[in-house]
C-alpha cells in the first residue's frame, strides 16, 4: 500500500527537479575575462655569468750573486816530540819514606759516663689532673751496653704518676757508658720527675 501511494509521488518530485535543472542549465550565464596563466618553471635555468680573469705576470726576480766562499785556512800539524819529558822538566827527586813508629799511636776512646740522647717527658695522667693532683716521683735505673734503660724502679708520692713515669724511662736512649775503649752497663741511674700545673 506504502509502495503504491510513494511511486507517484516520487515520480512528482523526480520530474520537478529535472525542470528546475534545466532551467538553471538554460539560462545565459556570462563568464569573465580569461585570466592570465601562470606557468611555473620546475627545474629553472641559472643564467651563467662570465667573470673576467685578470692575469697576472709575476716580476721578474733579481738576480742575485752568491757571497764568495771563506778563505781556506792552514791546518797546523802537530810535531810529536823526539825529547823526553824528564830530559825537558827535570827528572822526579827520589825521596825517602818516613819512619812513622805506629806501635807508639793510641786510638783508644777516652772513658765516659752514660750520656741521655732522647728522653721524652711522662704524660700528665688524665685522672690525676681531674682530681687536681700534683705530686713527684724519683726512678731508678740501669743502662745496658746497647744504651737502653732497664730494671727501671719508679716511687712516686701517689700512685696514679707510677705508670706515666715508668713508660717515659722505659723510652728514653742513652750513649752508654765507656770504659777501657768498651761499652759497658751503667747502674744506679736516678732521676726525679715532678707532676705540678702550670701556672
Amino acid at each position: 500500500m506504502r509502495f503504491i501511494i510513494g511511486l507517484p509521488i516520487a515520480a512528482i518530485i523526480t520530474i520537478g527537479l529535472f525542470l528546475l535543472m534545466r532551467f538553471l542549465i538554460s539560462g545565459d550565464i556570462e563568464l569573465g575575462e580569461k585570466a592570465d596563466s601562470v606557468r611555473f618553471d620546475i627545474n629553472p635555468k641559472v643564467q651563467e655569468l662570465e667573470v673576467r680573469q685578470r692575469e697576472a705576470k709575476p716580476e721578474r726576480s733579481k738576480d742575485v750573486k752568491p757571497p764568495p766562499p771563506p778563505p781556506a785556512i792552514e791546518k797546523q800539524k802537530a810535531v810529536q816530540p823526539n825529547e823526553g819529558i824528564a830530559s825537558v822538566t827535570g827528572s822526579i827527586p827520589d825521596f825517602e819514606p818516613p819512619n812513622l813508629n805506629r806501635g807508639n799511636i793510641n786510638f783508644q776512646v777516652s772513658d765516659r759516663d752514660a750520656q741521655p740522647l732522647v728522653r721524652i717527658e711522662p704524660i700528665y695522667p688524665p685522672r690525676a689532673q681531674e682530681a687536681g693532683r700534683e705530686g713527684t716521683c724519683k726512678a731508678t735505673f740501669d743502662v745496658s751496653a746497647d744504651g737502653k734503660p732497664y730494671n727501671v724502679a719508679v716511687t712516686c708520692t701517689s700512685s696514679m704518676f707510677t705508670r706515666a713515669a715508668t713508660r717515659a724511662v722505659e723510652k728514653w736512649k742513652y750513649n752508654p757508658k765507656i770504659v777501657d775503649g768498651k761499652a759497658v752497663a751503667r747502674r744506679g741511674v736516678i732521676t726525679d720527675f715532678t707532676f705540678q700545673f702550670s701556672d
